[in-house]
């Protein structure tokens, strides 16, 4: 029976790009990552490493708007004053979604590839 995801797997051509964007931007942190064959990085909350980035060249697969691929991946959230007023002060585009149904507030945010990633906050925060 699954529990939890684990981790999302995303493949780059400019990977200290992308690790500075989820340090900085989400708040991330770069740790420890095994000795693979090929280039990478882990990004953590808190103990667990939840972003894998793989260093590629040359074609990293991405498909057209319209192709079959990964839409968005998300987080859970807390301190929505604080990082509404980050977004802003660092001038990272992003748009908030109310999802009245669900209490949330979901922001939108993209990486430097264009991967689409949304952080909820609950109505309470």
């Amino acid at each position: 029976m699954l529990s939890k995801l684990d981790h999302v797997n995303v493949r780059t051509l400019q990977l200290r790009t992308m690790i500075d964007w989820y340090v900085d931007v989400l708040g991330m942190r770069h740790g420890e990552r095994p000795a693979f064959s090929f280039d990478g990085a882990w990004l953590y909350i808190g103990d667990d490493p939840v972003v894998h980035l793989v260093e590629v060249d040359g074609d990293p697969g991405v498909g057209s708007e319209s192709a079959l691929k990964l839409e968005h991946f998300a987080f859970k959230a807390t301190g929505r004053a604080a990082f509404d007023k980050k977004l802003k002060q660092i001038n990272e585009p992003f748009r908030v979604g109310e999802i009245a149904s669900l209490k949330i507030a979901q922001y939108n945010l993209h990486d430097p590839d264009g991967n689409h990633i949304h952080i909820d906050f609950s109505d309470n925060d």
